[in-house]
Order: structure tokens, then C-alpha cells, then sequence
């Protein structure tokens, strides 16, 4: 997003056919253009919008828009190039959640998605206003505007009044909503991307004649590998270069490039993309690396302003091996081999060793994209491209950033349930991270947050380049195992170790075989088997014996795939290569994943051709054995859970949550920790749980509070409290197990002695019971949005470190992800002897975070540690909240990075 000289947002989005248009605000600039904006469309057209034939109307029209702002109206317009070819308005006229709109298109782009586009921009402005309805009047004719309205994914009701349609659209952000606006952009990004990655022609601008040259090298790829289309150079000293034409500049060739190569000094980027833009170019790969801030903006304002999409700067390529396109616009030393894997990269380097180790393993590219500083083409671009190309059936991403993580995850959701998706987990560690300023702070690293998305997305996450390319060959040429059971078989004892030790490492399970199958293997394997788990056929094994079983386990149902490990002996007149043949000429077993490891082997992955067309994956190592087929079981098992759902909650006061933020950053314009009645009021809006509690700032107070809150022990518990305390424990600001009038003056008289001319009061509590302490917390991350926490509690919270996160908003899945992922969950369960917690409490108090956390953008920090739960209720024991001034973003909302 970018804003206008009066610091009003300018936000750029794709229309239906892939161009831009620029969405902003209409300011008092703009009347001349608007006046004649109405001037110039047809009597038709006006009558339509103004129910008659009145160019008064559009002057009208074009006055209220350009007119000062007020309260419950907003006006935007769809601007192309300087030229305004779009307005939609929305006016409340004094009724406050409820607002009328209308909404005009230039002749000559109906039917583009201008109009759509706008009201999708309305209705987040709307929101953040706390409008709650919109109403439009239609000509009952006018077919476009009511399907316009129809196809929204809002909740609408038509009701017809004589030869008008009254349109009312409900703005709730509805799971259908989102579908269609995701499905909408899906369309428009797949539409933008076809110059880049399927252009008629390309041009290289900076091919030099003389050898050394990015330019020159990414023109003898395109030449080499056989581009079918159009193919320039650009260079004003040449006029051929490698058998290519070359023409002095752009505005120079014989038809506009869809696509423009530039391979140029830094300096000399702006003025090439300029040059671009003004002959209608639709797609830029900027090679060039080293642009300062400067030619960087300038770059991005110049695509942005003609509506060009852009690859780079700072990058490989791309490439899409389609034979009907062969484009190898890299500089890679080989052309990569077709095949059906999408990759994407952020490193140049990474890609390179994608693009090796896919063609090495057979399985080939897709298409290549080397995404360098990813100004604009993201990895959200690729997986919208991938899913719809019809030649991707695995997708491997390099990223070592997010430019927005929540529409990256809804649209990873999606395509994951249709083909793998793998990532390297770049950027673990947690160097650079802000000191942590509470529990919950402490606990979200950078590590977690990714974890969480990658988690929820169903996306497989590895360490490393090697470890991709390990599971990519497995999910490539294998089912999926349906559950992490694994049968080891060896002609080796030894080497059936390694592999135990490597399946349990990797959480696998070596479940022992039934009597029944131990018979039948022992009857088909030589003299001295053993037929346990591993099964070591010995080193006598023959090509037929090994056949049969590992047939054998395949049919039995007690296992869900097998790892075979073989090591080359001179005992056995079968060889190496025998025994391997025995595993990929059996069709058969296609039901369950087979995988070898060879430890002679001298790659660490292969592919090794079975007889029906398949492939079996071959390891060096067993480690890398198990971790591939790890990862396949937790595909298997993310597809077979159901998508998860926001659940709707009652008692909950959004409206009353906003009010309160919104008194306290009037009172504190840098934001802060909420003091104790705040903090309760905002956790009250949302229905979460609190222990009884009351505030006192005299000592007499403090009895008098105590004596109200004993309970039947009559023990309570004293938190001094002061602005920006977050650990009392670290500063010993409590006292526990508080017992009559005495013990409180001289607990009340400890704090305001040791904390003179901080303490501004005490917090006083009934002990609480004996329970599970626990901890739960949200941070909201600047790029991934809120994240939530939940693991064992107390003050050793941070220590221990038994913690597990995902993004907000939950579905009622991930609640059960996060209960159950931490270390501690069997006590949540009764493992402790104690009986199960309330569960369905802790589930409530989790979804209640969540949406405090994704109600409230302002929400910085809330940290309930400890949490008690215990088999009859769920109690936040002590919450903090930290507030910021921050604007609400809609994370949804279609518009270009």
C-alpha cells in the first residue's frame, strides 16, 4: 500500500483480465475528470445509474464525491493511467450502521471487474466503521449490477418495488465471502501472470555482443532452449546478437514483448521500466541486482503506474518448460528438465539446487521462478498459478519472507488438499528478535510463528535443501502412508538398527508383527530369519524370497508402509541389484509407500524405475528414509481431518471491546498495560474467565476487599500492581495464603515500602484450588498477524518451554492441536490420576483469546499465566494486556504488495 501526497491510502489491485487499476479515495482534484467522467457515457449507461437520462445527475454526482469528507460517507475511485474509469460511494446519511451505495463504470470496461473491485474496497472501509449493512436501489433491468450484487458472496435480499430491485447485502465476514473474493483474485492473479510465465514474446534488454554478460546468457538460453515464441534483443550497437534480432530500444521492436528481460546497470532500471510501461509492456524480470532505495521505489511506482507485473530485482530467472513454450529465461548453467514440480525461490543459489536435484531424480520442472527481492511476484502468485496450470503436481517454495502470511495460508489451504506443497524453513533462529517484554512475547519466536502457518496451511516444512528433495521424491512417486506404522526389512542386522534407531527418531512406529504374519513370513524366508520388527531375512535372502516378503507385510494390515535396507554381502548368489529389482517390479504394492535404503549408495536420493511406469525411492541413509516418510504420514494425516471452522461464540461484545481500547489509547497515545479493571472490563467482552478479584489503594481498602473474598479457608492472595509491571513473581510484588486482618496491613505495608512511589495499588484474590497450571497468551506478530500460545504454566513457563502456537483466527481443529501439542497434555487428560480437566473450558477460553486478539488489531501483548484448570472449570488466575495504537487491516482484502 502507498498513499497520496495527503497521506490517504493508494492501493493497487488486479482486475478480472489481469491489469491494474489503482483504488484510492476521491479527493477535491479529481471533479473536473469526474464531471466528465459522466459526460462521457453513453445515455444508456446513465440512465441505468440515475434511473433517467440527467447529466445534471453526474454533476451532482461528481460534487458530493469531491466535496469535503464527512462522518458515514466515503467515495473511491478505480484509476487507470491518470484516468478515472470507476466510483463507488457509500453514505450512511446519519443512520450510523446502515449505509446506501451506488456504483458507476466507464463505458467500454464493464465486464472487467472494475465495479466489483470497488465495492470489495467499500465494504472493508465500511467495516472498520462499523457499518453493518449496505442497501442500492437497481433498475430491475439492470442485469450487470444485480449479478454484481448476487456474486459479492455477501448474504443479499432482493426485494422487487414495481420496476426497481431494493438490494440489501449483510457485510458479516462470512466464510462465503472470503471464498469468492479469494476466487475472484485467484482468477485475476492467474490472468496477470500469463505475460511473465506464457509470453508471445520476450525482449532482453542489456544482451551484450560480447561474451560475460547476465543479458547475453539469459539470451543464449532462451535461443538454446528452443523458445517456440517471438524473441528480441535490445541493444542500440548491435542489430543482431547470437542469431537474434536486436532493435536500439523497446519502442524500437516490430510488436510490444509481453515479456521484458532487464539485464541492465542499476541506475539505468528506472528509465528501462518507464520505457517499458509507455509501449504497453505487461510483465518485467529485473536480473539486475544492487538498486538503491531510490531506483527501488521508482521501479515499483513505474510497475504499479502501467499495470506491470515484476519478477526480481536481484534474481535467477524463470522458466516454464511447457514444450509448446520451452521459455528459459535464466542464467542457470543447464536448462531444467520438464516435469510437473513447481519451484520458487528466494535465493538464487537454493534454486539452483532445486532445479538440479529435480532433474537428477527424474521428476523435472514445471515452471521456475527465482523471485530475488520480491518486490512484487510472491509465492502466493505461484501456488494460484501452479494450482491451475494443469502440469503441477508438487510445489517446492524457498521463502525467506511473507508479505502477507494470512492470505498466503488461506490460499496454501487450498491448494495443499490438491498436491503437496514443501518448504526449506528458512530464517529459524530467533537472532534479532525484540527483547521480550512478557511470557507470551518470550515464548512466540520466530521458529513457532512460522511452525504455526506452515502447520495449519498443511504445508510440509523441512530443514534443508537435501531433506526437500528427500520427501519431494517419496510424495512424488508413492502414496501416502495412512498412518505411521512402518515394517523394516533387512539382510542385515546391523543395518536394521540404523533403520529402528532412524524410524523412532523420526516418530514413526515399529509396531511388532501378528503370530499369523510371523508364520508367514518364516515360511517364505531362508533358514535363521528372524520375523520381528525389523525382519532380518539374512544375508542369504534371495531376489524371489525378499519379493514375497515384503509382499507379504504389504498385504497385512498392521503396517502402513515399509522401509527395506539393504546392504551389498558375497553370501548370496542374489546381488545387490537383484535384491533391489525384487522391490520395483511388483505393481502390486502401489497400495503402501515402499522405500529402499542402500547405504552404498553414492547419491542421497534416487528414484529407481519400477516395471509399471512407478518409481521407488532409494536412500543413502536411513535417517533420510524415515524423515521422508515421516512427513508423508503427517500429509496423510492433515488431509484426512476435516477443514476446520470458526466456531461462533456467545456473549460476546465487540462493540464494548473496541470502546474500551479505544478510551484507553485516548489516555495513553503510545499505548501500554492496561491497569487490573481495564484489563478485567476488556477479558469480560469476550466472556473469558476470571477469578474472583478486587482492587484496593489504602490499606484499610485492602481488609475490607479481603473480607468480601475469603473463602471458606479465609486465605487470599495480595499483587501489587504498578505501570508496566508484567512478572510479579521476578519482582516478588505477592504475597500467598494471606490469613486475617493482620497478615494484610503487613502484606499491604511490605509492598508500599519496597515499591514507594511506584506501587499505585494491590490486586487481592481468594487462593485458588489445586490444578493444573497452565498458560495461554496471544502476540501480534506485524506480518503474521496474532498468534496464539497455550502450554504448561506457572513461573517456570519460559524455562521449561512446553509451548505450542498457531495463528489466529482458531478453528475448532487447531483448538485441539494446541491442547494436545504440549508435553504436558497427558495431565490435561487425567494421566495424573486426577481425572480429565475441563476440557470444553479450556477449549472456550482459547477461542475467546482468539477473538479478543483478531477483534482488536491493537491487541500488542495478552499474557493469562497461570490459567488453573481443574476438572470442574477453567480460571485465569492473572492476565496482562498490552495495547498499541494500531489501525485495523482487512489481511484479505485483494490489492498488490
Amino acid at each position: 500500500m502507498t498513499h497520496d501526497a495527503l497521506g490517504r491510502p493508494t492501493v493497487h489491485a488486479l482486475l478480472a483480465d489481469g491489469t491494474t487499476v489503482c483504488i484510492r479515495q476521491a479527493r477535491p482534484g479529481d471533479h473536473e475528470q469526474l464531471r466528465g467522467f459522466y459526460e462521457e457515457m453513453s445515455p444508456e449507461n446513465l440512465r441505468l445509474r440515475f434511473f433517467g437520462i440527467s447529466r445534471r445527475a453526474g454533476e451532482m454526482a461528481a460534487d458530493r464525491a469531491c466535496a469535503a469528507p464527512h462522518p458515514g460517507y466515503r467515495a473511491l475511485v478505480a484509476e487507470t493511467l491518470g484516468r478515472i474509469v470507476g466510483l463507488a460511494e457509500y453514505d450512511t446519511s446519519g443512520t450510523g450502521t446502515v449505509a446506501d451505495i451506488s456504483i458507476a463504470v466507464a463505458d467500454g470496461l464493464h465486464h472487467r471487474g472494475v465495479g466489483t473491485l470497488l465495492v470489495e474496497h467499500l465494504v472493508s472501509a465500511a467495516r472498520t466503521e462499523g457499518i453493518t449493512m449496505f442497501t442500492a436501489d437497481a433498475l430491475s433491468e439492470n442485469r450487470e449490477v444485480l449479478r454484481l450484487f448476487a456474486d459479492l458472496g455477501l448474504r443479499t435480499v432482493r426485494r422487487f418495488e414495481g420496476p426497481e430491485t431494493r438490494c440489501t447485502l449483510a457485510l458479516d465476514q462470512s466464510e462465503g465471502y472470503l471464498s469468492a473474493t479469494e476466487e475472484r483474485g485467484r482468477a485475476a492473479d492467474v490472468a496477470s501472470l500469463e505475460p511473465l510465465l506464457r509470453p508471445d514474446a520476450v525482449a532482453v534488454v542489456g544482451a551484450g555482443r560480447t561474451a560475460g554478460s547476465v543479458g547475453r546468457a539469459i539470451l543464449h538460453h532462451l535461443r538454446s532452449g528452443g523458445f517456440t515464441r517471438r524473441l528480441f534483443a535490445v541493444n542500440p550497437a548491435a542489430t543482431t546478437i547470437l542469431g537474434v534480432p536486436s532493435y536500439p530500444s523497446v519502442s524500437a521492436l516490430p510488436r510490444t514483448p509481453d515479456l521484458v528481460v532487464v539485464a541492465v546497470p542499476a541506475a539505468a532500471v528506472p528509465a528501462t521500466a518507464e520505457e517499458c510501461g509507455k509501449a504497453g509492456v505487461r510483465a518485467l524480470l529485473v536480473i539486475t541486482a544492487g538498486l538503491d532505495a531510490d531506483h527501488a521505489r521508482d521501479l515499483m511506482t513505474l510497475c504499479r503506474t502501467y499495470g506491470m507485473r515484476l519478477v526480481g530485482p536481484n534474481c535467477l530467472g524463470v522458466s516454464n518448460t511447457d514444450p509448446a513454450l520451452s521459455l528459459d529465461a535464466t542464467f542457470a548453467a543447464d536448462h531444467p528438465s520438464p516435469g510437473t514440480a513447481g519451484v520458487a525461490v528466494q535465493s538464487g543459489g537454493v534454486g539452483i539446487a532445486l532445479l538440479d536435484g529435480m532433474s537428477r531424480l527424474g521428476i523435472g520442472v514445471s515452471s521456475f521462478v527465482s523471485l530475488g527481492d520480491k518486490f512484487d511476484v510472491s509465492g502466493n502468485d505461484m501456488l494460484q498459478w501452479w494450482e491451475s496450470d494443469h502440469r503441477t503436481d508438487l510445489a517446492l517454495l524457498h521463502l525467506e519472507s511473507f508479505g502477507n502470511p494470512r492470505a498466503f495460508s488461506r490460499t496454501a489451504r487450498r491448494v495443499t488438499r490438491r498436491m503437496p506443497v514443501l518448504t526449506v524453513d528458512a530464517g529459524r533462529t530467533d537472532a534479532g528478535r525484540r527483547a521480550a517484554a512478557s511470557h507470551t512475547a518470550a515464548a512466540a519466536t520466530r521458529t513457532m510463528t512460522r511452525g504455526a502457518l506452515f502447520t495449519q496451511a498443511g504445508i510440509t516444512a523441512t530443514r534443508s535443501v537435501g531433506e526437500l528433495l528427500e520427501a519431494a521424491a517419496l510424495m512424488h512417486a508413492q502414496p501416502l502412508p495412512v498412518g505411521a506404522r512402518v515394517a523394516i526389512v533387512t539382510n542385515a542386522g546391523g543395518a536394521g538398527v540404523l533403520a529402528a534407531d532412524a524410524c523412532a527418531e523420526a516418530g514413526l512406529s515399529l509396531s511388532a508383527p501378528t503370530p499369523q504374519l510371523i508364520d508367514d513370513l518364516l515360511a517364505v524366508l531362508p533358514e535363521g530369519a528372524a520375523a520381528g520388527n525389523p525382519v532380518d531375512a539374512t544375508a542369504a535372502v534371495t531376489e524371489e524370497q525378499l519379493a514375497d516378503c515384503v509382499d507379504r507385510i504389504m498385504r497385512h494390515g498392521g503396517f502402513n508402509a515399509v522401509l527395506v535396507a539393504l546392504v551389498p554381502t558375497a553370501v548370496a548368489e542374489a546381488t545387490g541389484d537383484d535384491l533391489t529389482r525384487a522391490l520395483t517390479r511388483a505393481p502390486a504394492r502401489r497400495n503402501k509407500p515402499v522405500v529402499v535404503v542402500r547405504l552404498e549408495q553414492a547419491l542421497p536420493v534416487e528414484l529407481l524405475p519400477a516395471t509399471d511406469g512407478g518409481a521407488i525411492p532409494s536412500y543413502a541413509e536411513p535417517q533420510a528414509a524415515a524423515r521422508a516418510l515421516a512427513h508423508a504420514a503427517h500429509r496423510a494425516a492433515w488431509l484426512a481431518r476435516p477443514v476446520g471452522t470458526v466456531p461462533v461464540l456467545d456473549d460476546v461484545d465487540t462493540e464494548r471491546a473496541h470502546a474500551v481500547a479505544e478510551v484507553y489509547l485516548d489516555g495513553h497515545p503510545d499505548g501500554g498495560w492496561l491497569e487490573p479493571r481495564v484489563c478485567a472490563e476488556l477479558l469480560s467482552c469476550y466472556g473469558i474467565p476470571q477469578s474472583p478479584w478486587a482492587w484496593a489503594e489504602t490499606e484499610d481498602d485492602a481488609v475490607l476487599a479481603a473480607d468480601r473474598l475469603r473463602g471458606a479457608d479465609g486465605r487470599v492472595v495480595m499483587k501489587g500492581h504498578w505501570p508496566g509491571l508484567v512478572h510479579k513473581s521476578v519482582e516478588h510484588a505477592i504475597h500467598l495464603d494471606l490469613r486475617g486482618d493482620s497478615q494484610i496491613r503487613a502484606a499491604f505495608r511490605d509492598l508500599e515500602t519496597r515499591f514507594a512511589g511506584r506501587l499505585t495499588g494491590v490486586v487481592l484474590q481468594p487462593l485458588a484450588d489445586r490444578g493444573t497450571e497452565l498458560f495461554a497468551g496471544v502476540v501480534q506478530d506485524e506480518v503474521f498477524g496474532p498468534l496464539v500460545l497455550f502450554g504448561l504454566g506457572g513461573t517456570a513457563t519460559e524455562i521449561l518451554a512446553d509451548h505450542a502456537a498457531r495463528l489466529a483466527p482458531l478453528t475448532d481443529d487447531d483448538v485441539h492441536d494446541l491442547i494436545t501439542s504440549p508435553r504436558c497434555a497427558p495431565l490435561l487428560f487425567g494421566a495424573d490420576g486426577a481425572g480429565p480437566v475441563d476440557l470444553e473450558g479450556l477449549e472456550q477460553l482459547l477461542l475467546r483469546l482468539s477473538r479478543m486478539a483478531s477483534d482488536l488489531p491493537q491487541l500488542a501483548e495478552a499474557d493469562f499465566n497461570p490459567v488453573l484448570a481443574t476438572p470442574g472449570r477453567v480460571t485465569v488466575l492473572d492476565a496482562r494486556v498490552r495495547l498499541l495504537p494500531r489501525r485495523p487491516q482487512d489481511p484479505y482484502l485483494r490489492r498488490l504488495r
